[in-house]
């Protein structure tokens, strides 16, 4: 049984999601502040308008033994977040964390490796949708974000809208991608989205709004990647064009 959320937590994040949105930051970091607040707001019993220092020291080591010193940074900038344009109020744990430092590369994955993860992908729009991010060097997001309209096929390149940073940017479009997502493409035939999501099923993917599932697909990468045998964790692909269509 969930526990009730008093009415003045939930007045207060409520105008947190309302500052959230209203100060452009992507969904993702929207998602992530505001569960740290949610998160926050749970440990102390909803009371988080007054915290001091002790009480903050406590609980971000209880973060950093419980979970990670990552779910120490968002809960960390989301509270910071909440103080400043939710309370207006000074931040009580200035200089009290300071997350170590990691300088790490994305692991890069091998045109084998790559053929080998889209022929163990059974789901059609899952296996085109690695395919793209593979071949165009994009993150899950902005494969997501993608829409009919950023493909131009005249100058072969493709527009990635709202990337990191909130800005575009284009890459070029392999030849074999392109008719890659063109056939996919005839596959739901949506106006908008490139990879619409199939809860009506495949017959009204065309009446989509929305994207496929981030959850689903994550899901799908981990058990594709453990049943072909590779042990890399792959965060991000690389940019390099696989040179075997679907």
């Amino acid at each position: 049984m969930k526990p009730q959320i008093p009415a003045h937590f939930a007045q207060s994040y409520q105008r947190l999601l309302n500052c959230l949105k209203l100060g452009g930051l992507q969904p993702k970091t929207i998602e992530l502040y505001s569960h740290g607040v949610r998160r926050a707001g749970a440990y102390f019993d909803y009371q988080i308008d007054e915290l001091t220092k002790l009480q903050l020291t406590e609980y971000f080591v209880h973060i950093v033994d419980a979970l990670s010193w990552s779910s120490l940074k968002h809960d960390l900038y989301g509270l910071k977040f909440y103080y400043a344009k939710v309370l207006d109020k000074p931040w009580p744990g200035a200089d009290l964390v300071k997350p170590p430092k990691s300088f790490t590369l994305p692991d890069i994955v091998t045109v084998q490796q790559a053929q080998k993860i889209f022929m163990a992908t059974r789901v059609l729009s899952y296996r085109v949708f690695f395919f793209t991010l593979y071949s165009l060097g994009l993150r899950l997001g902005e494969g997501l974000r993608l829409q009919v309209g950023d493909l131009d096929s005249d100058r072969m390149r493709v527009q990635i809208r709202n990337a990191k940073g909130n800005r575009d940017r284009l890459v070029p479009l392999p030849d074999n991608t392109l008719q890659v997502l063109r056939k996919f493409w005839k596959t739901h035939r949506n106006s908008a989205l490139l990879f619409p999501n199939r809860h009506g099923g495949l017959k009204k993917a065309h009446l989509a709004i929305t994207p496929l599932d981030r959850g689903g697909i994550q899901a799908t990468l981990r058990q594709v990647t453990q049943d072909c045998g590779l042990k890399k964790e792959l965060h991000r692909t690389a940019c390099v064009t696989a040179t075997r269509p679907i």
